[in-house]
């Protein structure tokens, strides 16, 4: 059971209990509001959302997500369809559920729904930063952005994630690596070619930071996989299966959460 700390704003009182966050929030409706410390309403969609479709009313109770780590359990004061009001702020301090750092470099797929799949699902498994990058051989050339951030936020209030996911601007494969020099954990590449690749379970450390790049349909090139290397990046197999792009990359965000559970 995870010990929570749920701290009034309103009142200098704390509340200490050991209970499970899923157990005793998963039952109120949750919603995103990154300044809800500062503006004390819903942002437009969120009360969309809230008034007209879930039919809330001034007095029921929500919990907020602030996407930085903290949960908020609040009251509803007016409920307006375009700027719902909140009051009896209630600071929950969930600790965080991963003892691990995991960035994923993904090519965008040709078609946006399985890209759209491994956001939704890396996201709710536990994810840190998703970076796109477009390569030699990539298909997608250009990427909208706006609907994987709303997976996004959809994906955390789901799982009940205190932090959301970061979503990079997309950038050229040489761009990503120039990025990645500040990386201080763990980079690997996976790719088809043949060569010296050690498993990712084998590869990754526990309680570490990870940087994963998963190319596209065709695969890396060589030369990109190359400038990887020189770069610091380690070759890494995904098994002896043939997999898509979002299989490969939800995959390795899998290898990684079960790595850390067992370590």
């Amino acid at each position: 059971m995870i010990r929570l700390i749920v701290e009034s704003v309103n009142r200098n009182k704390i509340i200490r209990f050991n209970s499970s966050p899923v157990l005793r929030l998963t039952n109120m409706f949750q919603f995103y509001a990154p300044n809800i410390l500062t503006d004390n309403t819903l942002p437009e969609e969120e009360s969309h959302h809230a008034v007209k479709v879930l039919r809330l009313q001034a007095g029921d109770s929500v919990l907020v997500m602030d996407g930085q780590g903290t949960m908020y359990h609040a009251t509803i004061a007016v409920a307006h369809p375009k700027h719902c009001v909140l009051n009896s702020l209630e600071k929950v301090d969930a600790p965080r559920t991963r003892n691990y750092h995991l960035h994923i470099a993904i090519a965008p797929t040709k078609n946006m729904d399985r890209l759209e799949w491994f956001v939704e699902k890396a996201a709710e498994i536990g994810i840190d930063e998703i970076s796109p990058i477009f390569c030699t051989f990539s298909e997608r050339k250009v990427l909208k952005t706006d609907r994987i951030e709303k997976i996004l936020v959809s994906a955390m209030k789901q799982s009940m994630q205190p932090y959301l996911t970061k979503l990079n601007e997309p950038c050229s494969f040489k761009e990503f690596l120039k990025r990645s020099n500040s990386f201080d954990g763990q980079k690997f590449i996976g790719h088809c070619h043949s060569g010296n690749k050690e498993m990712l379970a084998k590869a990754a450390k526990p309680d570490g930071k990870y940087l994963i790049m998963i190319g596209p349909e065709g695969d890396f090139s060589e030369e990109e996989v190359s400038e990887a290397v020189k770069n610091g990046f380690t070759p890494i197999s995904l098994g002896s299966m043939r997999l898509r792009v979002e299989t490969a990359a939800l995959y390795s965000c899998s290898v990684v959460a079960v790595k850390n559970q067992l370590s």
